[in-house]
């Protein structure tokens, strides 16, 4: 037996007022759990007969984040800042997947028809099989989606979206909770796949319950630089397939274009010749990607130097510097501090600890490096660890012709001190 409020509230016993909305009301009886029988009890060899694969977007860069497509039936949440390139996004992928024989249908709660239209034609989307509609009532999107009955739905946006008999505004914990159960019902009862759009806070994290997160199948997240156009998906989470997955794309004026290789295009303008840089090769998922990690250290005049940091966890930083000082003798408590990866990406590995040391050694010496790759973890104790991947690291390293690799080993973990002596000492 549950109990409900008008504000979508659900209790498993009565009360005499709403603990979420603060209503005076009392609870009242959900006949929607009432009446409910057995549920369908399927043997686990017929259910695995009837797994569905991915089936391809059409966009080499999403599938290879999505693990080969999407699977009918799954839910997947693009999260990602204003003006980023959801939308745009969605819409090629609408029309990759619509130029396979499927249909879309493509539901925008916060632009009109026309205006969805303008963004198709900039993109250059004249595929048969992409069908728009203009709404934000969730049960009026779902109504047009049984109508239609396409192969994938993208809202745009879940925080848009509102269900009236809530009677609580669009974007609300209760609102964006009961309208993503909605569309995940949906899906699931009909093997549709679909897209929802997210909001962001301001420190970045999706908007909305955090349950959000959990309910569907997929989350993706879309990055951007400004000054370099490039923009970066990222997997977050996939329950078929596999995660931390890498996309890459340049933002053009006719939408966003695949970027094929993306260490060449990230390497584009990497001057191993000036102090202070190093390439690292990160690994997101099974895709090594080469970029380079610059250090920039300045004499400062004030009590607190300043702390700048970009690409990757300040902590880590932060964490470096107390060792470079302790283990190496590289004292930068008086001096102001910048670290950037180049081109937006942003690096939550471990690995990059070794690249970041030496690219603030190389700047404090006021020593190139060279065309020098490096990957390791660095400990308290000053050691340098070996990471995993190290194969397609060095693979990536030779494809694109770096000369020199400082990485940690197994087994024979080198100190910091000594690597940075062996390291200087070769360069000058």
């Amino acid at each position: 037996m549950t109990y409900r409020c008008e504000c979508g509230y659900r209790s498993a016993k009565w009360m005499g007022f709403c603990p979420q909305c603060g209503s005076r009301d009392a609870l009242t009886e959900d006949a929607s759990a009432l009446g409910r029988g057995t549920p369908d009890i399927v043997d686990v060899r017929a259910a695995v007969g009837s797994v569905r694969h991915h089936d391809p977007v059409g966009l080499d860069e999403v599938d290879r984040v999505l693990g080969g497509g999407i699977v009918p039936g799954a839910v997947a949440l693009v999260g990602g800042e204003p003006g980023v390139g959801k939308s745009t996004l969605l819409l090629q992928m609408a029309g990759s997947f619509a130029a396979q024989g499927r249909t879309v249908l493509v539901a925008s709660a916060e632009e009109s028809v026309d205006q969805v239209g303008l963004r198709a034609k900039r993109v250059g989307l004249d595929h048969e099989g992409v069908s728009l509609v203009g709404e934000a009532d969730i049960d009026a999107v779902l109504a047009a989606a049984r109508a239609l009955a396409p192969d994938l739905l993208i809202i745009d946006s879940i925080q848009a979206v509102f269900a009236s008999d809530l009677g609580s505004t669009a974007g609300t914990v209760t609102q964006v909770s009961e309208c993503a159960a909605r569309v995940i019902a949906h899906a699931k009862a009909r093997s549709m796949a679909a897209i929802l759009v997210g909001h962001v806070t301001k420190d970045g994290g999706i908007a909305g319950p955090k349950t959000l997160e959990h309910m569907v199948d997929v989350v993706l997240y879309l990055e951007g630089e400004d000054t370099m156009g490039l923009r970066v998906l990222r997997g977050l989470k996939n329950r078929f397939g596999p995660t931390h997955g890498l996309g890459l794309f340049d933002m053009r004026s006719d939408g966003l274009s695949e970027v094929v290789d993306p260490s060449a295009a990230l390497l584009s303008e990497w001057r191993g010749s000036v102090p202070g840089t190093v390439v690292f090769p990160s690994v997101e998922g099974r895709r090594p990607v080469l970029v380079e990690v610059q250090g920039l250290v300045a004499p400062s005049q004030v009590p607190q130097p300043r702390r700048s940091v970009r690409g990757v966890p300040p902590a880590r930083v932060h964490q470096l510097l107390a060792v470079m000082q302790r283990h190496a003798g590289i004292v930068l408590s008086t001096s102001e501090v910048y670290v950037n990866v180049v081109g937006g990406v942003y690096i939550s590995e471990p690995g990059v600890d070794l690249p970041v040391a030496l690219a603030l050694a190389s700047s404090v010496f006021d020593v190139p490096l060279g065309s020098v790759a490096s990957w390791g973890e660095i400990g308290l104790t000053g050691e340098i660890r070996a990471v995993p991947n190290e194969r397609r690291r060095r693979e990536e390293v030779a494809r694109l012709g770096i000369e020199r690799v400082v990485a940690g080993k197994k087994g024979a973990p080198l100190g910091l001190r000594e690597a940075l002596e062996s390291l200087f000492s070769r360069s000058r």
